[in-house]
């Protein structure tokens, strides 16, 4: 057997599509400062200069606190502060907070139960009244408050007797030690109690389409259905901003997009970034800068665990040694991807790089099979007592990619004796209740299992989050294993970032083994922007190319 390298592959785009053809179409935690120089640089300079960003959706929600879709966050970053924030490096790094919390310098208690966190006593609100602790204790109050619409409240709901000790400091008792919730802060954007607590309804407020926040730009414009601008704000506490005005602008095509980049209209292509069939030619591009900046998400073959197909290791180990990751990232997807063995994204601090590689091999997968008893029929689908290795995969109807890759397994797999039918749905119908009970054989799926840049993955792993089981959470593939569960539990009461590098290493571990899904790859986006914008710094941590807004200048 031989590891096939992503420079030795013989397959070519072209081999890839026909062979589908053939088959039918049946944190860690950092004491100093936010952002030295990553997220601003020194400048005593007038902000000056505009940068146009080109999103394929259109920002509609403007309270952070709010349900709300990736392309709204580049807003909130610029408009807003959280009391910490992520670098590109997986770094809690301070923000309103003057320094980030732990059981060493204190703001943790050593049970994990007790919080106090000093801020900032030089942050004032774009109408220039002052921020202070108050302000946090409204936020945090009102995401956990049953009438408002939150985007989130994982983590705030475990936040008891939150105190204003001062101005510049807050404490609260958390009702069971939970690590994560410090990178659940670095996603939770404060809001104004002086504006907010005067609205009968806060869902409705004239705010949310008008906000002020702290941030470095402030609310300048927008026409709905065309671009948003912001404009600097001249106050901002921190190393910034440097640009006078920030333009979201709305492209819905991203053709038309991507033709905007090429012809100077857009200064930097946002979400959905470059489609990977224009990554080519974008490199070659004159006076761009054009990247693939890792994500969170990963895509993977996802099993039911319960099924009586897939119950039994020696199946899931056959079928993953038949799928050509190779093939698939530089014949489909033209080698914008990159293979992994785990969920954990390869940016992260607990990502686990020593995981066994998947090997490409038809002659293995089928050996396996053979050994494990499952013997070809008349049909030639193979089965072992009773069970027929014939299952049904499904995705998002009208994805052609993903429809492709089907195809393109679709007929390995015929070459094992497996019988994959597919049945695609459409998005609505696909991610309900199909998806969140179970009910499908196996998906294509793209998932991020992280928040923020913690490491805990109970939601999704643990088996009490299996909803067709009546748990909560989005274990999906209905995986179980005590020792998993157990060190779920450990990680989730565990500070010392150290101490949890080691328990996540062995999830991973045990996960790659156990294989509830078949790991494809991770994605990259393929980000690009004219090459005379300084200050760009790709973050995979976050969900937006503008996290770091303040910091970006046009060189002179």
């Amino acid at each position: 057997m031989t590891k096939r390298s992503a420079t030795t592959s013989n397959y070519s785009r072209r081999d890839a599509l026909r062979m589908a053809a053939f088959g039918g179409a049946a944190g860690l935690i950092a004491p100093h400062l936010l952002g030295k120089p990553v997220l601003a640089r020194t400048s005593s300079a007038k902000p000056t200069g505009r940068v146009i960003v080109g999103l394929g959706q259109e920002p509609t929600v403007f309270n952070p606190l709010m349900v709300h879709i990736e392309v709204d966050d580049g807003v909130h970053f610029s408009v807003f502060d959280a009391l910490f924030r992520i670098d590109p490096q997986g770094v809690v790094q301070p923000n309103l907070a003057v320094e980030v919390p732990n059981q060493k310098n204190g703001g943790i208690s050593e049970d994990g139960l007790k919080w106090r966190i000093r801020l900032r006593d030089d942050v004032r609100w774009h109408d220039g009244k002052p921020f202070s602790a108050e302000d946090v204790k409204f936020t945090l109050e009102l995401i956990m408050n049953p009438n408002f619409r939150s985007w989130r409240t994982a983590g705030h709901a475990l936040v008891r007797d939150i105190t204003v000790v001062s101005p510049t400091e807050i404490a609260w008792r958390m009702e069971e030690a939970f690590a994560p919730y410090l990178s659940f802060l670095t996603e939770t954007f404060i809001v104004p109690k002086h504006i907010l607590e005067k609205e009968a309804n806060q869902n409705s407020a004239a705010f949310n389409q008008i906000p002020v926040g702290t941030g470095p730009f402030k609310w300048g414009q927008r026409v709905a259905g065309d671009y948003l601008e912001l404009v600097a704000n001249p106050d901002y506490f921190g190393e910034g901003p440097h640009i006078e005005r920030l333009v979201f602008k709305y492209i819905p095509d991203i053709t038309v997009l991507y033709t905007q980049f090429k012809s100077g209209d857009v200064d930097l292509v946002g979400q959905p970034y470059i489609t990977p069939d224009h990554y080519g030619e974008a490199k070659t591009l004159a006076s761009r800068v054009v990247t693939l900046v890792p994500r969170t998400a990963f895509e993977s073959f996802y099993l039911n665990m319960e099924r009586p197909q897939f119950k039994e290791l020696a199946v899931r180990e056959a079928l993953y040694a038949a799928i050509d990751k190779e093939a698939i990232a530089q014949g489909l997807y033209y080698g914008v991807p990159a293979p992994t063995e785990t969920f954990m994204p390869r940016q992260s601090f607990y990502y686990n790089p020593n995981l066994p590689a998947h090997e490409y091999n038809l002659d293995r997968a089928r050996q396996i099979l053979d050994q494990a008893g499952w013997v070809p029929g008349r049909d030639g689908v193979r089965a072992k007592s009773g069970v027929r290795l014939s299952f049904v995969n499904s995705t998002t109807s009208g994805d052609p990619l993903r429809e492709q890759v089907q195809q393109f397994l679709q007929q390995t797999f015929t070459q094992l004796g497996v019988e994959m039918k597919i049945s695609n749905l459409p998005a609505a119908v696909m991610w309900g209740e199909f998806w969140q009970k179970s009910q499908f054989d196996s998906v294509i799926v793209g998932s991020t299992y992280l928040i923020g840049a913690d490491p805990d993955v109970t939601n999704r792993l643990h088996s009490r989050s299996i909803a067709a089981m009546g748990g909560r959470g989005s274990n999906n593939a209905q995986y179980s294993n005590p020792e998993v569960d157990a060190l779920l539990d450990k990680g989730a009461r565990t500070f010392d970032p150290e101490a949890r590098r080691a328990i996540y290493y062995r999830v991973q571990e045990l996960v790659r083994r156990d294989l509830p899904f078949l790991p494809l790859y991770q994605n990259n986006a393929v980000q690009g922007h004219k090459s005379g914008i300084s200050g760009i710094v790709p973050n995979g941590n976050t969900r937006t190319e503008s996290w770091n807004a303040l910091a970006w200048h046009w060189a002179s």
